[in-house]
């Protein structure tokens, strides 16, 4: 979902990097000093997740994970995201420095989304089917989330890039699939492993 430089007007991209510096500000804000191995280890998986694209059009596919970050670190998803962006940006030349807040609000705004809808639904305490459902859906609305807002960064520069947005929404279908099945699995895992980890809001908190 990295746009591209070169393609947003000047509005889209100084909206996209003050959002974004809202975001990370308050993720930092709300971030516990405990939790920050957490947020490093996610933010790898973030990176490591996002290098295999397919690019269409100005921007690709891929697989982003943050409905899964958004569930276990809150807040503190948008620092998380913002630094594998970043270095994804200096060593491979994905995205780049003038849509790094955009790519990082597109991305991050929906994890914060899915931590508001999702972490009740699936703490530790909770029966191991519902967790599964949650952590599912969970993961594919994030994905559409993100490419929505892709998709609506695209036609705010110009009405030019229409069919593109809607091919980047249509090119996302399996790739929620594929994102709620790892985020439902993941989950499944540490409550079996490390279920404090689904503590969620504990250094992402409201």
């Amino acid at each position: 979902m990295h746009i591209s430089e070169g393609v947003l007007s000047a509005p889209v991209l100084i909206t996209g990097a003050a959002l974004t510096a809202a975001g990370v500000g308050f993720g930092l804000k709300k971030m516990d000093y405990e939790k920050i191995p957490e947020v490093a280890v996610l933010s790898s998986a973030f990176f490591v997740a996002s290098l295999i694209h397919i690019p269409v059009g100005p921007s690709s596919v891929h697989l982003v994970l943050n409905g899964l970050i958004g569930l276990l670190l809150g807040w503190s998803a948008f620092p998380a995201i913002l630094v594998g962006l970043t270095l994804q940006a200096i060593l491979f030349q994905f995205g780049g420095f003038t849509t790094l807040g955009v790519n990082t609000f597109n991305m991050a705004f929906p994890a914060i989304i899915s931590f508001y809808l999702f972490h009740l639904f699936a703490g530790k305490s909770l029966e191991h089917s519902r967790l599964i459902f949650s952590g599912f859906f969970c993961g594919a609305t994030s994905v559409l989330g993100s490419a929505l807002l892709v998709a609506l960064s695209l036609i705010s520069t110009g009405e030019a890039f229409l069919p593109a947005a809607k091919l980047i929404v249509l090119a996302h279908i399996p790739v929620m699939s594929i994102e709620g099945i790892i985020t439902a699995a993941v989950l499944s895992f540490l409550k079996k492993v490390k279920p404090e980890l689904l503590m969620m809001g504990k250094g992402g908190k409201l």
